[in-house]
């Protein structure tokens, strides 16, 4: 089997067919490698401009090398191979919006700390219980998430989860799509 795509090829091939470099881009898109991505790594320091970065699609196991990172707003990070959301702490000042959908998260504790959080795609994964769910209401911000295919909402009549959900989370402005009616 061929060895993994690391970041600094990934990126220079990104360089390559957007002719710009890296570090001054805002946007970066480095999903669907081939081989896949395994390994986030501090190289993601030095794009310190980028506002948006997408990492999806890949074999990515642990969040890392992003403390440099200070003007990241969005994270997507779906469809890896992801278990918690450690490592997502240097980005508590400026992350609004987290996409982590399609991965194997059952422990989201680092979500608390997350203060300009607006957005969580965080739908099947492996949150079993509400203990896990109800970190999603600590982010002061955090008012829109998509958490259908999880085991906890699974388990239920999607109309109870969904009033149950609402009734746990008073911030709760969008749920799965669809806007939140109290």
């Amino acid at each position: 089997m061929s060895k993994p795509t690391n970041l600094k090829d990934a990126l220079a091939k990104w360089e390559e067919r957007n002719k710009q470099p890296a570090n001054t881009a805002t946007e970066i898109g480095l999903q669907f490698q081939y081989p896949p991505i395994e390994k986030m790594d501090p190289i993601l320091n030095s794009l310190t401009e980028c506002q948006k970065l997408s990492l999806s699609s890949n074999m990515i196991e642990k969040i890392s090398g992003i403390s440099g990172m200070k003007n990241l707003k969005v994270l997507s990070l779906a469809r890896n191979n992801l278990k918690t959301l450690n490592g997502i702490e240097p980005l508590a000042d400026t992350l609004e919006e987290l996409w982590v959908s399609c991965n194997n998260i059952e422990k989201i504790k680092p979500i608390e700390v997350m203060k300009a959080l607006r957005v969580l795609y965080i739908s099947n994964n492996a949150i079993k219980d509400w203990a896990e769910f109800m970190r999603i209401g600590i982010p002061p911000n955090l008012s829109d998430i998509t958490f259908l295919g999880n085991p906890l909402n699974e388990s239920m009549e999607p109309a109870v989860f969904t009033a149950e959900a609402v009734r746990r989370l008073p911030n709760l402005k969008k749920l799965d799509g669809e806007p939140v009616i109290r």
